[in-house]
């Protein structure tokens, strides 16, 4: 019976020891030194007297640092967080507020940096840490560990802004990487491309199916991702076979037309995304240079682990078509749930998508009143306590079964006496050709729906493009042309951002 994450590393370092297991642009680690590094961190932790499942803040650049760093306050029997080194002051001291930690593991060159932050507890310098091939103490923590206790705790804004700690056990992210390396049959003769921030959570697959799976993880620099023809030069150099990656990153390679410099060819197998809509528009240019690659559309919110619905791209899909959701994840129940609570069963019929089982966060840190909110009991079951997800996000079946996603509750719009979806909108205008992102908002002073595109394109062509889509009364009033669309720091469209320009 598996009882914790720490497991996959013991036996990944026990099989294939010398192999490379992570990559940076800097530092590479095999099994076996990933494996003693984190025993290393985790005997340094207990020597400071921290107790078990207490958090410790991981301070570091996205390197193989901060994933021995994770390992190591696992191992120690607690909680890692991490905290973007350029996440402005106020947030951090805000996470900091939040987490009360005692310990944070940082660098020499950051400490100082750290230092200004309002916290008063110990540090761990990890170039100090020697690494250590075993530990009785830290073994017996480790055998502590329980199923339900927290593995990390990731920040998330949300529509507020306000951070808010997503708890995640261990046992959910066990139960999310099995689902993946059966569905998708990831093993050590693969290699991974991670491109996600380690403080997101479409980073946590890359970390932990590369544990899982024994095979080798690349940590892409982050300024490919604005070269796209360096970026996949750099995939076929090192062999990446998979990569799980925010549409954002896959929009820039295709808009970009990259594929007609870089055959990956017989390089990817797999292509998997999550985190915010994939146009259809820009996932057919991928399936057009790469048709015999695997594409798999995930969804799901931090509070799910990372996902817990998928969709394997299994037919043709014209470019103003919406990509399913799909269908539930193993060991998941998604709910459609209508106005009144009701089970919504019915193709076409919308309803709040929640989210049942073992993968759903144990709630938010340090904050009883929000995790009261949004972690409920579920209205089917008044027999006994049972906590289900709201993620607020509006869906409805199609015709074959599948889960649709349509918009957030707070996209969700009355105008001119129609209630709409603004995502429906914005699926509409992707579809257009020329248009790569765009998004829309309701400008609620003036009563009209607002759209920013990164093509420059009058009203009345944007009318005829769209008038075959969307009834005329859902068309936007005013287009603001950006060339590129302000990101926040997951890669998805800042929608708060845009608000200044309404």
């Amino acid at each position: 019976m598996q009882t914790n994450v720490l497991e996959w590393l013991v036996e990944s370092s026990r099989k294939f020891g010398n192999k490379l297991a992570i990559c940076d642009d800097r530092q590479e680690m095999t099994y076996q030194q990933y494996h003693h590094k984190a025993i290393g961190l985790a005997r340094v932790i207990l020597d400071s007297g921290l107790d078990a499942r207490e958090p410790v803040v991981v301070y570091l650049k996205k390197s193989v640092k901060v994933l021995a760093a994770f390992m190591g306050i696992a191992y120690a029997g607690d909680f890692y967080s991490p905290v973007d080194i350029e996440m402005p002051k106020q947030r951090i001291n805000r996470i900091l507020e939040i987490l009360k930690p005692k310990l944070v593991i940082t660098s020499k060159e950051l400490k100082a940096e750290f230092e200004t932050f309002n916290y008063q507890g110990g540090y761990i310098l990890y170039e100090d840490v020697k690494p250590v091939v075993e530990d009785l103490d830290v073994e017996k923590r480790k055998q502590q560990i329980v199923d339900t206790d927290l593995l990390y705790v990731l920040f998330t804004s949300g529509s507020t802004g306000i951070p808010k700690g997503v708890s995640i056990t261990h046992r959910g992210v066990i139960d999310c990487m099995d689902w993946f390396v059966e569905t998708f049959g990831i093993c050590s003769y693969d290699s991974l491309g991670s491109q996600a921030p380690f403080y997101f959570d479409a980073s946590v697959p890359d970390i932990f199916l590369n544990l899982k799976a024994g095979s080798t993880l690349y940590l892409i620099p982050q300024e490919l991702f604005a070269q796209p023809v360096r970026l996949l030069e750099f995939i076929k150099q090192k062999q990446i076979n998979t990569i799980i990656w925010v549409p954002s990153a896959l929009i820039t390679v295709s808009k970009l037309k990259a594929f007609k410099s870089v055959d990956l060819t017989n390089i990817l197998k797999r292509v998997i995304f999550c985190g915010e809509v994939m146009p259809t528009k820009q996932l057919n240019t991928w399936r057009q240079y790469l048709p015999d690659v695997t594409y798999a559309n995930l969804y799901g919110p931090t509070e799910a682990i990372y996902a817990c619905t998928y969709y394997i791209i299994d037919r043709i899909f014209e470019d103003y078509e919406s990509l399913p959701i799909g269908f539930p994840m193993k060991n998941t129940e998604i709910m459609v749930l209508d106005e009144m609570d009701k089970l919504v069963k019915e193709p076409a019929k919308v309803g709040e998508l929640c989210v049942r089982g073992t993968g759903i966060a144990a709630g938010y840190y340090n904050n009883p009143e929000k995790t009261r909110e949004m972690f409920v009991q579920n209205p089917l079951n008044h027999a006994y306590e049972e906590k289900i997800y709201r993620t607020g996000d509006l869906v409805a079946y199609n015709g074959y079964g599948e889960l649709l996603y349509l918009s957030r509750k707070d996209f969700q719009i009355k105008h001119l006496g129609h209630r709409i979806e603004l995502g429906e909108i914005e699926t509409a205008v992707s579809s257009i050709s020329g248009i790569t992102r765009c998004c829309c908002l309701y400008d609620e002073v003036h009563g009209r729906i607002t759209l920013f595109s990164d093509m420059d394109i009058s009203k009345e062509e944007l009318s005829l493009q769209l008038k075959n889509m969307i009834p005329d009364y859902m068309i936007p009033g005013k287009i603001i042309y950006m060339e590129n669309l302000p990101l926040n720091a997951n890669g998805k469209i800042d929608r708060m951002k845009l608000k200044d320009y309404l």
